[in-house]
């Protein structure tokens, strides 16, 4: 859990954090979450999350942290991530006593205890349901910007209906991890933007309203459970009395809706429309501001969390840094300087040489393996020199990101 405090000017006037792993070892999760024993099933306690935002606020207190400055406040969480609030909880959030810190007051609020995340991929048999239900995985994709995933809330929502019917029963709300996150600052349930809406498989993205069909093929009762979703830059309304009480607060203090990592990272880079941003990491992120979308089968449309009149499209490659290390490590003795000169020392196209390199099962395209091809669009079996196959791995790479992003509406300004 980070926290960042900036002042008029933008400039960084205070940040911290809290590590779930080491500052709250208690929990025993590795990397913040539970990998249960399918290997497949991903969850963290809601207590931690709770805890952590108690364990935050109170280091801010003793470093002398003048919280009546504070005039606005927004946040991101983890996408799809959902959190099960048992009936009744709504009073016992209102009336949390200052003299408590949140995560006592709150510890019997939640019918599910442990909180499905994005890591989750135990949900395949509700995935095909939900696609089914629409009429296919593009009919979907079309109603709500993607085609089923595993991690998405709403295949997490109809596991938990189909298997835990009780449970979900005496559920009174269901928040995203933003949604929850800004609750507990709000002191009443804080409805879901629009943006991290999309990433649910339940949002009608063009209309911004929750997809009836969705919503019953999911679990019935639902709407109710999720509420209205509002504009990502909605001002949901001043902050709960008990952080003024406790810690200072100005009771004017207003609560920003909270939005999810990836549309918070369009808008804190302030791209505007024919941008496009790509994050270099285990995985390869890539997000850009597009006005005329084309949902497809690969890849997200979510909508913008600056202007709800225009969209963003999100798409991951799984075979990302580990794989340009792998060819560095075989091609350039480990040593990005070598790799550079390797790669400045061959001309762009790669004399037609190209590759595709897959280590493992890729997302976008579903395919796996090495796959090289020569300026004729044969097949080559046999490595490449070291120079050219360093540059058919960053070109390969740039131009499916660059394919992929056009698959979904982009254009490419000449």
């Amino acid at each position: 859990l980070k926290v960042i405090a900036i002042d008029e000017q933008l400039r960084v006037i205070y940040e911290d954090n809290v590590h779930f792993d080491k500052d709250l070892p208690e929990f025993k999760t590795q990397g913040g979450v539970y990998i249960h024993s399918d290997r497949l099933t991903v969850t963290s306690p809601v207590l931690m999350w709770v805890k952590a935002l108690d364990m935050i606020l109170e280091k801010m207190k003793s470093s002398g942290f003048n919280f009546s400055q504070v005039r606005a406040m927004s946040g991101a969480g983890q996408q799809h991530g959902s959190v099960y609030w048992k009936k009744g909880s709504i009073q016992i959030l209102k009336d949390a006593s200052s003299e408590l810190p949140l995560h006592q007051s709150l510890k019997g609020c939640f019918s599910v205890s442990d909180s499905p995340i994005w890591m989750d991929s135990s949900t395949a048999s509700q995935c095909r349901a939900l696609e089914k239900a629409l009429g296919g995985a593009q009919h979907l994709a079309s109603v709500t910007g993607s085609r089923a995933y595993e991690r998405f809330t709403g295949n997490q929502i109809a596991k938990i209906y189909s298997q835990n019917p009780e449970v979900y029963k005496q559920t009174e709300r269901i928040s995203l991890v933003s949604s929850f996150a800004a609750s507990l600052f709000l002191g009443t349930y804080a409805p879901i933007d629009y943006s991290d809406g999309s990433g649910m498989n339940l949002l009608q993205i063009w209309e911004k309203a929750w997809s009836k069909p969705c919503l019953d093929a999911c679990a019935p009762g639902l709407e109710e459970r999720l509420g209205c979703p509002v504009p990502s830059h909605s001002v949901l309304g001043p902050i709960s009395p008990y952080y003024s009480q406790r810690y200072g607060f100005s009771p004017d203090c207003k609560i920003v809706a909270f939005t999810g990592d990836n549309p918070a990272s369009l808008a804190g880079m302030r791209l505007q429309e024919g941008d496009i941003a790509i994050s270099l990491g285990t995985s390869d992120t890539l997000f850009l501001w597009i006005q005329e979308p084309t949902p497809a089968l690969e890849g997200h449309i979510l909508c913008n969390p600056v202007d709800s009149q225009t969209y963003m499209a999100l798409l991951c490659f799984k075979n990302g840094s580990l794989m340009r290390e792998r060819i560095r490590d075989d091609c350039a003795s480990g040593s990005w300087d070598e790799f550079s000169k390797a790669l400045s020392s061959t001309v762009a196209g790669n004399s037609g040489n190209l590759g595709f390199y897959f280590d493992v099962m890729e997302i976008t395209p579903e395919a796996v393996g090495i796959h090289r091809f020569n300026r004729d669009n044969q097949k080559v079996v046999s490595r490449f020199p070291k120079e050219v196959e360093i540059r058919a791995l960053i070109e390969g790479q740039f131009m499916a990101k660059r394919i992929h992003a056009e698959k979904l509406g982009y254009k490419v300004c000449k």
